[in-house]
């Protein structure tokens, strides 16, 4: 038997540490009162993502992602160009990127 006539399984993508990173991110636009926060939260537990997001008073949203490159990554793609159905995004800022050795969240809060 050759390796393409094996079975084909579903992948588990099985996650080491230094597949892990961390971004602090800030959005900028209508991003306040259009449930930016929750659509947010909503879209970072679908992608198994930790961290944190909060309204600024300077009408901007901001937080923090963690967990596996890849996801981190799409997450930072739907934060730039997709949001919430009523928001309009001008800008996407990414800051203080790095490799974490663990999580230091336990799931995706909304701060308020």
């Amino acid at each position: 038997m050759t390796y393409s006539q094996l079975p084909r399984t579903s992948t588990v993508y099985v996650m080491s540490n230094e597949d892990l990173i961390s971004v602090e991110y800030e959005i900028f636009g209508r991003v306040q009162g259009v449930f930016f926060r929750k659509y947010t939260q909503a879209e970072g537990r679908k992608l198994g993502l930790v961290g944190w997001v909060q309204n600024t008073g300077a009408g901007t949203v901001q937080g923090q992602l963690q967990g596996p490159r890849r996801q981190v990554k799409e997450m930072q793609e739907w934060l730039k160009s997709t949001g919430s159905p009523k928001s309009c995004i001008s800008k996407a800022e990414f800051k203080n990127e790095k490799a974490v050795d663990s999580l230091e969240h336990s799931s995706f809060n909304i701060v308020r």
